[in-house]
């Protein structure tokens, strides 16, 4: 019996993984869908199958959504690996996973990688303190399990997800103390440049501004120009306030949880572990792989869709899915050049309408310096307990990249394999040697991905695992 080599694999089930691998099973490619969570939807969809919020009006309409692409996913013939970890990836494409506390490999002609966007990390003093999390990690309590941040509560930060999220937790009845926000007021004069993209898109800044009249209706105070971030503790140890300053002067607000939020970058572990060619993206402050307009990698039969290929959004991710999906049923003989050229050309006309205002947000909402480049007392490896001045300190003792502060400090060898520092630990170092970012370069990333139990490693069975 021959080994079972499936035409696709996608890994990651957002908006993006449904949607191209529904497209792709309805042109009669052999289909593998693999996701982390227990169902399909990714972040922007957790749960939508079974939201916890009882009421509908506490996520919205963009949300419920997603309905509409994991009933079309159910109705495929798709092999769907639900709560499995791709933990390697080969050059010959075979993927290593672990599913059920068991590893095994899978074999694919192609790969598509749709693992969505991670938050950037939001480096300040005092933000690994008990009690300030992420506005992403607020979010999955409540659409998971319908559980808020205890009060008082302030969120601070910058983006479009600031404003949802507070939003959302007001509609589920939480006491908002205060919504910080910390754009660099000189972003909205850079933005300027990209108005004529943002008028076109319209629609998406009424949406934002709906958001803030009905925050601003609610009586929550809203504070803009908010600078020189800062959390501190209780006798327990748990955040207890929050300093800041405003226009010049400096404030305290009491809290018991903190949400902060400086934007999403696209989660590369995987392109880089595979050593794709990734590139620094000035405006979104992030890498990126690089991929030609079907979501090619510079390995070939490797493709990335969504917010992994470049931040654009939810709608953005289905239709570059959709696009991603004919393009390897074209590779894979099932469709032909002009009928592919066919379907894509409105799909494509669709992505120009939704992409063209996110030249202004990515200018609009870059994150302060201060962010990007923190005071020498913040923490910027979590796991490993590295300070920014630490990073600092290395550079003038020679290092020129990354992986030199990796072997002096251990900076991004903790369980998180650098996901939370290597951004900072590269503009660091950067800024240090005063060198653009893209001569620094970003960490090596090397199996596994994700940790992995020895018990998992060793039940591997080798690439003569059968189906």
């Amino acid at each position: 019996m021959s080994e079972r080599i499936y035409d696709l694999v996608v890994v990651g089930a957002g908006p993006a993984g449904m949607a191209a691998a529904t497209t792709a099973c309805q042109h009669g490619l052999d289909v593998a869908l693999l996701d982390e969570q227990a169902a399909p939807g990714g972040q922007i969809y957790r749960s939508v199958g079974k939201p916890a919020p009882a009421d509908t009006r506490v996520l919205g309409p963009d949300y419920y959504y997603g309905r509409k692409l994991v009933d079309a996913l159910q109705h495929t013939q798709i092999d769907y690996f639900s709560s499995t970890t791709v933990w390697d990836i080969s050059s010959e494409r075979v993927l290593s996973v672990s599913i059920g506390g068991h590893s095994r490999t899978l074999r694919a002609a192609k790969i598509l990688l749709a693992t969505g966007a991670q938050e950037r990390p939001v480096p300040f003093p005092g933000w690994t303190l008990p009690g300030v999390m992420s506005c992403g990690a607020a979010q999955i309590l409540l659409k998971s399990s319908a559980l808020t941040p205890p009060g008082p509560l302030v969120l601070a930060g910058s983006g479009p997800l600031l404003l949802l999220i507070a939003w959302q937790l007001h509609k589920a009845g939480v006491s908002i103390s205060a919504v910080l926000d910390t754009t660099p007021s000189s972003n909205y004069f850079k933005a300027l440049r990209h108005g004529l993209g943002a008028l076109r898109g319209w629609r998406m800044l009424f949406k934002g501004l709906g958001y803030l009249v009905s925050l601003r209706k609610a009586g929550i105070n809203m504070l803009s120009g908010v600078t020189k971030l800062s959390a501190d503790a209780d006798s327990s140890g748990r955040v207890a306030q929050v300093h800041f300053q405003q226009r010049g002067h400096s404030r305290v607000i009491n809290c018991k949880s903190l949400l902060v939020h400086q934007g999403v970058v696209p989660n590369v572990q995987l392109t880089r572990a595979m050593d794709a060619r990734h590139l620094w993206h000035e405006q979104q402050q992030c890498w990126h792989p690089q991929t030609d307009s079907w979501g090619e990698t510079s390995i070939g039969g490797v493709f990335v869709a969504g917010d992994s290929a470049g931040i654009g959004g939810a709608l953005a991710a289905e239709h570059f899915g959709r696009l991603t999906a004919w393009q390897v049923a074209c590779q894979q003989g099932r469709l032909g050049s002009a009928e592919r050229d066919m379907l894509a050309r409105p799909v494509h006309q669709t992505l120009n309408r939704l992409m063209v205002i996110r030249p202004f947000l990515d200018v609009l909402y870059q994150p302060a310096v201060e962010f990007l480049l923190p005071v020498d007392e913040t923490i910027v490896c979590r796991c490993e307990e590295v300070s920014a001045g630490d990073i600092r300190r290395f550079v003038g003792l020679g290092c020129s990249g990354p992986n030199q502060t990796k072997a002096f400090s251990r900076a991004g060898m903790g369980p998180c394999q650098g996901r939370m520092c290597g951004l900072t630990v590269a503009q660091i170092i950067a800024a240090e040697r005063n060198v653009a970012i893209d001569q620094v370069g970003y960490y090596t990333i090397r199996a596994p991905i994700k940790p992995l139990c020895l018990g998992e490693l060793a039940s591997l069975v080798s690439h003569g695992d059968k189906q």
